[in-house]
């Protein structure tokens, strides 16, 4: 026996690690990117402030000031608080540990963000995939079944959802939060919420199990890896312990304190994401043989139906022409022949539809 087979856990070993491909060259549409830069000004303005900061020394490890920034900017509720992470995937690893009780499982509805299932299997959670309807809605009996059957310890509902793009119905979510109850947990994740129109935020006074995650990656701020949290007191006390010390360096600190200062820049390039995704999926929509799905959020799904013709065909002849897009269709039956294609700005969204248009009829 190896050295890895005696000490690796055998589920680790089966795994394959998370894969970004190489992007250089081509028209970047795969990672749900704001591909907009700061202005210029800002970019100086912002250079001096991180060349000022002290680099020997440790963050302060309460980041009270940001914390402070963030829950009066970006509309955390009074009285509540935060948790910050190195992105939402710490947050997601942060809670999935706190939780790691013997026998405790994760439920979530599939084809969803991959690392719920992977963050519950690698603290020892069983994860519970409820599948989606045809039409990629929620499944609300499915989901209420579930919860009764597995009493899951946390329920994943992403708001929108990732790959799928659309916002589930609030009304089912509210049913599922009041049928987890006091037995577990459930993670409103809004990583997507700036290019969404509701948010669940406001409601964590009502709901004492209720926890909302979001992310500024999707902002425009996908470099610097930050990710917040917020929930009832007694809960952000007993993550916080989880929470590895010093998780967020000074440079992340610092550039998203930066950047709330200059809010509206980033509501600006929002705005301008919103406006051209409503463009390119009506123009995708108007290409014989695709089907587009309804998206809040700044990428769009959507399915190859050319008879004869393949969503990972028509992935492999993007490549060709320099488009990188994501290929989806793997991900869950669900998904066949889908790709998901991240909303650009006008010129690169430009160059997609010219590439897929070219892909279908080659």
């Amino acid at each position: 026996m190896s050295l890895t087979e005696n000490l690796i856990r055998a589920d680790v070993r089966a795994l394959s690690a998370y894969h970004v491909p190489d992007a250089s060259g081509f028209v970047k549409l795969d990672a749900m990117e704001n591909p907009y830069l700061l202005p210029v000004a800002l970019q100086h303005e912002l250079g001096k402030r991180l060349g000022a900061l002290a680099l020997n020394r440790y963050p302060v490890p309460t980041y009270a000031g940001l914390k402070a920034a963030i829950c009066d900017k970006l509309g955390v509720p009074s009285g509540f608080d935060i948790i910050l992470g190195n992105g939402s995937d710490e947050l997601i690893s942060v809670v999935s540990v706190a939780c790691a009780k013997p026998g405790a499982k994760v439920l979530a509805p599939v084809p969803g963000f991959v690392m719920y299932a992977m963050s519950a299997q690698l603290a020892g959670l069983e994860f519970v995939g409820v599948p989606l309807r045809e039409d990629l809605s929620l499944d609300l009996d499915a989901m209420l079944d579930a919860v009764r059957t597995h009493r899951p310890a946390i329920t994943y509902l992403a708001y929108p959802n990732n790959p799928t793009g659309n916002l589930f119905d609030a009304e089912a979510m509210l049913a599922i939060i009041r049928e987890v109850g006091n037995s577990g947990l459930v993670v409103v994740d809004e990583a997507y919420q700036p290019f969404a129109d509701d948010s669940f935020m406001p409601r964590l006074p009502e709901f004492p199990n209720l926890i909302v995650m979001r992310t500024v990656s999707k902002l425009g701020l996908a470099g610097i890896r930050l990710g917040y949290m917020s929930a009832a007191a007694p809960l952000l006390h007993e993550f916080d312990k989880v929470r590895p010390p010093y998780n967020v360096n000074v440079l992340t600190e610092a550039t998203a304190a930066f950047m709330l200062e200059h809010n509206d820049v980033l509501d600006a390039q929002a705005t301008s994401i919103r406006v051209e995704r409503e463009q390119l999926a009506a123009r995708m929509a108007a290409l014989p043989g695709v089907t587009v799905f309804p998206s809040a959020a700044n990428f769009i799904l959507l399915r190859i139906t050319r008879p004869g013709l393949t969503g990972t065909q028509v992935f492999e002849r993007l490549l060709e022409r320099k488009v990188l897009v994501k290929n989806v269709g793997r991900m869950h039956a669900l998904l066949d022949n889908c790709l998901r294609v991240t909303v650009s700005t006008p010129a690169e969204n430009a160059q997609f539809l010219a590439a897929l248009e070219s892909s279908l009829n080659s």
